[in-house]
C-alpha cells in the first residue's frame, strides 16, 4: 500500500468544549497524526442537542495554533455562507501566522439550512451559494496572492472588492492559492470539479460510497486536464467515520457511544479491529488513489485519548 496520511477530523457541534478539542488535538499531535481538523457548523445534527453548544471553528483553530506546535490544523469545511471573503482571508492568514504556517483551508458552499435559520444567517438557493463559493475562492486567494504594495479588486456575482491592500499575508505561499493550501470537496458534477481544478491543492470526498468517490475523483482529474493542470498535482482525500476497538466488545461499545450501528459502520466507515480498518483503507487506495484519510472521530469525551492512541499504534504503522 502506498503511504497514507492519517488525519483526525472532529465534529464539535455535536457537543464538545474547547478544552475537549484541545485534548484531542494534543493527543493527535503526540501520536503522530498528520493533522487535526474540525467541521465548521453551528448546530448539532441528528438527535443530539449539541450541549454545551457550538464553538466557532476559526476561534478554536486560533487557540489550537498557540497550544500545539507541529500538527497541521484546518476546517473540513468552512461554509462560504458564514463568513464574508475579505474578513475570512484576514482571519485565516492570521491563524496561519499564529501557527507558524500550519493551517489548511477547506471551503464549501454550505448545505445545512437549519443552522442558518437558527442563527440568523442568510441561506441562498443552491445556485446562489455556489456563486458565493466561487466569488469567495477568487477573493480570498486573490487577496493572499496580491504582492505587497499592490491593490486587489474584483467584481463578481455576489462580491465586489475595490482597491484592497490584501493584508495581512499568510506565512504559507501555496503555488495554487497564494496562501495556505485550499481544500475543495463535494459531489457536484460540474462546478465543484472546475472550482477545485482552479483553486484547490486537495480534493476531498466525505462520507460517500467508494464507487461514487472514484467517479468524482475522475471528474476532478478531467477538470484539471481541461484547465491545463496536471491531474497528479491534486491531492486526493476521503473523510470516513472511524470507530476502532482492540476487540469486538470495545468496538461495539464505541459504536454505541456515538449512536451508530456496528454493521452499518463496517459497511460505510473505517470500523472494527485495527486489521479490518487497514484492509478497508487499502481498498480505498487501490480504487481511488487517495493519499490522505480524515478519520472522523465523533466521541471527544475521555475515551478519545485511548481511541486515538490505539489507531496510531495499530493502524498508522501499517499504512505508512
Amino acid at each position: 500500500m502506498a503511504d497514507v496520511d492519517l488525519r483526525i477530523f472532529t465534529e464539535p457541534q455535536q457537543g464538545a468544549t474547547y478544552d475537549e478539542q484541545l485534548r484531542a488535538a494534543r493527543t493527535a499531535e503526540a501520536a503522530g497524526f498528520g493533522a487535526f481538523f474540525r467541521s465548521d457548523h453551528y448546530l448539532a445534527m441528528g438527535d443530539r442537542d449539541g450541549s454545551p453548544g457550538p464553538t466557532d471553528a476559526w476561534v478554536t483553530l486560533a487557540g489550537l495554533a498557540r497550544e500545539t506546535s507541529t500538527i497541521r490544523l484546518g476546517t473540513l469545511v468552512t461554509s462560504a455562507t458564514f463568513r464574508r471573503p475579505g474578513p475570512t482571508a484576514i482571519a485565516v492568514a492570521q491563524v496561519d501566522a499564529m501557527s507558524d504556517g500550519r493551517v489548511e483551508f477547506g471551503l464549501g458552499a454550505g448545505w445545512f439550512e437549519d443552522e442558518h435559520t437558527a442563527y440568523g444567517i442568510p441561506f441562498p438557493a443552491v445556485g446562489g451559494r455556489f456563486d458565493l463559493l466561487e466569488d469567495s475562492l477568487a477573493v480570498i486567494t486573490g487577496l493572499w496572492g496580491t504582492p505587497v504594495g499592490e491593490l486587489f479588486s474584483y467584481d463578481g456575482a455576489t462580491v465586489t472588492v475595490t482597491d484592497s491592500p490584501g493584508l495581512p499575508k499568510p506565512v504559507q505561499r501555496d503555488a495554487v492559492s497564494g496562501g495556505p493550501p485550499v481544500i475543495v470537496g463535494g459531489m457536484g458534477k460540474r462546478r465543484t470539479p472546475a472550482l477545485a481544478a482552479r483553486y484547490a491543492a486537495e480534493f476531498n470526498t466525505a462520507f460517500v460510497a467508494l464507487p461514487q468517490a472514484a467517479e468524482q475523483f475522475q471528474r476532478v482529474a478531467d477538470a484539471c486536464e481541461e484547465a491545463g493542470r496536471a491531474s497528479g498535482s491534486m491531492i486526493r482525500s476521503a473523510a470516513l467515520t472511524a470507530v476502532v476497538g482492540r476487540d469486538e466488545a470495545q468496538f461495539r461499545s464505541r459504536a454505541a457511544a456515538i449512536g451508530r450501528d456496528p454493521d452499518e459502520l463496517r459497511e460505510n466507515g473505517l470500523a472494527g479491529a485495527p486489521g479490518e480498518v487497514v484492509e478497508r483503507i487499502g481498498q480505498w487506495v487501490d480504487r481511488t488513489g487517495i493519499e490522505r484519510v480524515y478519520l472522523q472521530v465523533l466521541d471527544l469525551t475521555d475515551d478519545v485519548v485511548d481511541h486515538l492512541e490505539l489507531i496510531a499504534a495499530e493502524v498508522m504503522p501499517q499504512v505508512r
